[in-house]
């Protein structure tokens, strides 16, 4: 079984001129994962081809496939995702997959952009200082995942504990949410692919399903971001993502 038209056409796109050192070990493998992941899974969905890359690359850095990451991030680049993107999408997974996971990302991605031709360091793109960083984490915080339910979560908070939730709003939104190089639909869709490729975090999850509601996405593109993951991360995670989308968003 050989690669179909399409997905001939879409891998050129993305890695012109390469061919896969699997094609000629695996090669049955090959030609139904490109398939699949480069033509079957590709008719579904909204998102658009850079926006689908951003968050191939978010699900791979939670389930730390790192040498695919490093094949996709070359595709990424090749279809127009900047490099100030690209090091947003790292820099995004730090609050949710924990720099423990993500530094060896952080210099795959250092490794491909400089072999790219690509001076860093890139522009510093924080919003914050020190003084400011809490006050507007707790605002962006508040805009995402809604004032009520923030409030209600430093109320809630036991004393030996509340200090997780002053973190939340100084260094996840504080320090990441905050700054430029991606707007916050972009930033919630990426933090959904992470949390439910990493798979345990449904809770968190499920939240943020709403708050991707909150900044304006929909089901149909949070369908789109699992279907698009799904070669990736594979069917149990898909499926988990799919049933916390509908507990939140029923389909009409």
């Amino acid at each position: 079984m050989a690669p179909d038209e399409q997905a001939r056409k879409h891998h050129d796109e993305l890695f012109p001129g390469h061919v896969s050192t699997l094609a000629v070990t695996d090669p049955e493998l090959i030609d139904h994962f490109d398939n699949f992941a480069f033509d079957e899974v590709l008719r579904h969905g909204n998102l658009d081809t850079r926006t689908r890359l951003m968050v191939q690359l978010a699900g791979l850095i939670a389930v730390q496939g790192l040498s695919e990451y490093r094949v996709m991030l070359g595709a990424a680049l090749t279809v127009g995702v900047t490099p100030v993107e690209v090091k947003e999408v790292v820099y995004q997974a730090v609050p949710y997959v924990g720099m423990g996971k993500v530094f060896d990302f952080l210099h795959a991605t250092n490794d491909v952009l400089t072999a790219h031709g690509v001076e860093l360091p890139l522009e510093g793109q924080s919003t914050t200082t020190p003084e400011t960083r809490a006050e507007r984490g707790l605002a962006v915080q508040k805009a995402i995942v809604g004032a009520d339910l923030v409030e209600a979560m430093y109320a809630g908070a036991p004393a030996d504990t509340l200090h997780i939730q002053q973190y939340l709003s100084a260094n996840c939104f504080g320090d990441h949410y905050t700054r430029a190089g991606l707007d916050l639909r972009h930033r919630e869709l990426l933090t959904f692919a992470m949390l439910i490729a990493m798979g345990g975090c449904e809770p968190q999850a499920k939240g943020h399903v709403a708050a991707n509601l909150n900044v304006g996405n929909d089901r149909a593109g949070l369908i789109s971001v699992a279907t698009q993951l799904l070669p990736f991360i594979g069917y149990p995670r898909t499926l988990n993502a799919i049933r916390l989308i509908d507990e939140v968003i029923p389909a009409s």
